[in-house]
């Protein structure tokens, strides 16, 4: 992707802030005929396993992306993203020099797609995706909730994945070229925002490590 130096995030534990936080990737192989295929994905990050960490999840075993295991594939996280007004932005009344633009933060994970049709390893995974993602509940659901044969059929119709990371790049476009008056202007007026989705960029803004917890 087009990246500009002062948009480059490359601390680890930023990016990978970003994954856990927004863990909804788009997986992109290429088809038989050499054609792009997107497929929305949610994956968990093991920044414990391999130089840049390796994504893992899981698919409908009638979803042929599975098939694409030994490709090279991509990953897309899309983090906070939202339009920005040059109304936000004090030296709008100094010289009216600004323009509208787009802030977001990105993060593009590369690595070869491994697939492991096994119902241990699957069992194992959709229990740790399912306490990572219950965890926010009052009364979590398990995975040993439901009963053992409908567990074992439901099982039987994904296989698992994983993506050893090659590389790990971030896109944060947070108006890091803006002044610091403007950047604080901008953060105030999506701060005063009615839409919940403007005080999560403002507070990206502020302080992207911070922001993802």
């Amino acid at each position: 992707m087009y990246l500009p130096t002062h948009f480059e995030e490359t601390r680890a534990p930023v990016l990978q802030a970003l994954v856990r936080q927004y863990p909804l990737g788009l997986l992109i192989p290429l088809d038989a005929d050499g054609a792009p295929v997107a497929n929305p994905i949610p994956f968990m990050l093991d920044a414990q396993r391999g130089l840049h960490g390796t994504l893992v999840g899981h698919v409908a075993r009638a979803n042929p992306v599975w098939r694409s295991a030994g490709q090279g594939v991509l990953v897309v996280f899309q983090g906070p993203q939202g339009y920005i007004s040059p109304n936000g932005y004090p030296s709008k009344a100094e010289h009216g020099k600004v323009v509208p633009t787009w802030n977001y933060a990105t993060v593009q994970a590369r690595g070869t797609l491994q697939a492991l049709d096994d119902a241990a390893a699957a069992h194992a995974l959709v229990s740790r995706l399912t306490d990572t993602h219950e965890a926010r509940q009052p009364r979590p659901w398990a995975v040993g909730d439901a009963p053992d044969d409908y567990i074992a059929t439901m099982l039987k119709a994904i296989v698992c994945i994983e993506i050893p990371l090659t590389a790990l790049v971030g896109k944060y476009k947070l108006s890091q070229n803006r002044s610091a008056a403007d950047r604080a202007g901008l953060e105030a007026a999506l701060q005063a925002d009615a839409e919940p989705a403007a005080h999560t960029l403002a507070a990206w803004m502020h302080h992207p490590a911070g922001a993802a917890k």
